[in-house]
């Protein structure tokens, strides 16, 4: 459990799991529900295209305090396959992304803040790589690719 109380459901772990060892899943959307008691599954997929991915997170949407919906923050890990510039090869990275826009309100905002750290420990195995996302620039793939292979991937056209 989390400094804010919120838990984890279980299907986030299973899917985690899945994803890890299976190798089918390709990206997983996590949210806080709209009760703000547990992190759970919001979206999967085993398509490796970047613009839906990228499209949930944009249109992430999350309750403030006082039950208006509005820009939502999100928890993602994504499977990053990528060449190397130097032609050496492959790499596969499975990734952390916070997405925390910074026109979300304050609200939602502090309650993934206050319950990140918690449920990056509960998936196990999750290397410690982390994307920070605050704007929709931010999640452009060769910026996220840039990042995640310390500038050694080949970028994509």
């Amino acid at each position: 459990m989390s400094n804010s109380g919120i838990t984890v459901d279980d299907e986030c772990i299973e899917k985690f799991n899945e994803m890890k060892l299976q190798k089918k899943i390709k990206w997983i959307v996590y949210k806080i529900n709209d009760e703000g008691t547990k992190v759970v599954v919001d979206t999967s997929s085993e398509s490796a295209e970047w613009e839906p991915f990228r499209e949930v997170l944009v249109n992430a949407k999350a309750l403030n305090k006082n039950k208006t919906q509005g820009k939502g923050p999100r928890y993602a890990v994504y499977d990053f396959n990528y060449d190397l510039a130097n032609g050496e090869g492959q790499r596969t990275k499975l990734t952390f992304i916070s997405w925390s826009p910074d026109d979300a309100s304050t609200f939602p905002k502090m309650m993934y803040a206050s319950t990140k750290e918690s449920f990056k420990r509960a998936l196990s195995g999750l290397s410690g790589d982390e994307l920070q996302a605050n704007d929709e620039a931010d999640l452009e793939e060769n910026e996220m690719l840039k990042t995640v292979s310390k500038g050694t991937a080949a970028l994509k056209a």
